[in-house]
């Protein structure tokens, strides 16, 4: 199992990160025709500890069967869209991309 994770930095204006967000989210359902009541993904918000504020805002993380399925979503253009939304809407920097798997 491999999971595409999203990491946004700390954007320059959290409430209007928080509407563009809300968007973007329903535009990769639109995007991918994943029906609005399924999330196979989890949305992490990272909060300030005492050492202070954190890079990131938030993480996005969604699972993938294989590198192969990966592969496919990721050169599909919904998700070419979903990605280049992703840029506009991280006000605080381009947002990391990471692939990671569980062992």
């Amino acid at each position: 199992m491999l999971q595409l994770i999203v990491l946004y930095p700390q954007p320059a204006d959290v409430q209007q990160f928080e509407i563009a967000y809300a968007e973007h989210l329903a535009f990769l359902h639109e995007k991918t025709g994943i029906p609005t009541t399924v999330k196979p993904y989890a949305v992490t918000k990272f909060f300030p500890t005492p050492e202070g504020t954190p890079p990131y805002y938030q993480m996005f993380t969604m699972p993938f069967e294989s590198f192969e399925s990966l592969q496919e979503a990721m050169s599909s253009t919904g998700m070419q869209e979903v990605a280049a939304d992703a840029n506009r809407i991280s006000t605080g920097g381009a947002p990391i991309i990471l692939i990671g798997g569980q062992q």
